[in-house]
């Protein structure tokens, strides 16, 4: 974007949640042929998804009212979600499956600190802004960015495989007085550099996938949060409250939260006689 005021972003694979309701009552008077046989397809397409090199895909068994089944898929491109969301559609499993929601987002590495020393550097060297050798000066700082060994793995990672999830829509508040996008660029950025800080401070505990979806949904950003311990996402959340960037300008939609599970445990969540583990 290349305006001093507006922090880069770099992206990665698209992201797509649905959360479904799972119709139990009619599922267990199907007779065991027909349950093995829709689940086994089922599973099957969720191995391939999952195995792609072009996206990966997981289930999870929410807790609470608001869900049973979370869908997460990646695909490198837009149209990858929408083949991905079709192929699953086509299941037989869907009669069983009602959608409660959906979330499209990208998957995002904000790059406030990065932003502010590509313009610095810029400047330094008095290029005129916006000419020709400035534009491919700042390319080429951005290109950097996307290269380094800290933000190239992280932006086509697989999901997580640690055991529990949260995910939770989020947007910045524009308030009155509490407008984060009317704060200077570099009062931003401190913030940013303070929130930041109580995430690093769970490293090891948590695993952190942030995805931008301006435009795509109806908050700004997706976060989702990987643990193996689920009082992990409470303590983060809770502490990361009292930063000022959540405290002042940050608002939060609904959350769901459950247990991650491979697909070749889809029967085992299908029938109900156990939880689904992740093996």
């Amino acid at each position: 974007m290349r305006d001093p005021n507006v922090p880069e972003s770099l992206e990665g694979w698209w992201i797509l949640h649905r959360m479904f309701a799972f119709e139990r009552r009619a599922w267990d008077g199907l007779s065991e042929k027909k349950r093995r046989k829709i689940g086994q397809e089922a599973t099957g397409l969720f191995e391939v998804l999952q195995q792609s090199a072009d996206g990966d895909a997981s289930l999870a068994q929410l807790v609470g009212h608001k869900g049973d089944l979370m869908l997460t898929h990646y695909a490198r491109s837009f149209d990858g979600l929408a083949y991905a969301q079709t192929l699953v559609d086509k299941l037989d499993l869907c009669d069983y499956l009602v959608p409660l929601g959906s979330y499209v987002s990208v998957l995002e590495v904000g790059l406030y600190d990065a932003t502010g020393k590509i313009h610095a550097e810029l400047a330094a060297r008095d290029l005129k802004p916006n000419g020709p050798e400035w534009i491919a000066a700042f390319d080429a700082a951005l290109k950097r960015q996307a290269e380094s060994p800290y933000v190239a793995p992280r932006l086509y990672a697989k999901v997580p495989q640690r055991r529990y999830v949260c995910f939770y829509p989020m947007d910045k508040r524009r308030d009155g007085g509490d407008n984060w996008y009317s704060l200077p660029f570099a009062e931003r950025a401190k913030l940013m550099v303070d929130h930041g800080k109580v995430g690093r401070a769970y490293h090891g505990q948590v695993t952190q996938v942030i995805s931008g979806s301006i435009g795509f949904d109806d908050y700004e950003w997706g976060v989702d949060l990987y643990a193996d311990d689920p009082l992990v996402f409470k303590k983060l959340v809770y502490e990361m409250r009292f930063d000022e960037a959540s405290a002042r300008y940050g608002e939060f939609g609904p959350f769901w939260s459950g247990l991650q599970f491979s697909p070749k445990q889809l029967a085992v969540f299908l029938d109900g006689d156990a939880v689904p583990t992740l093996d």
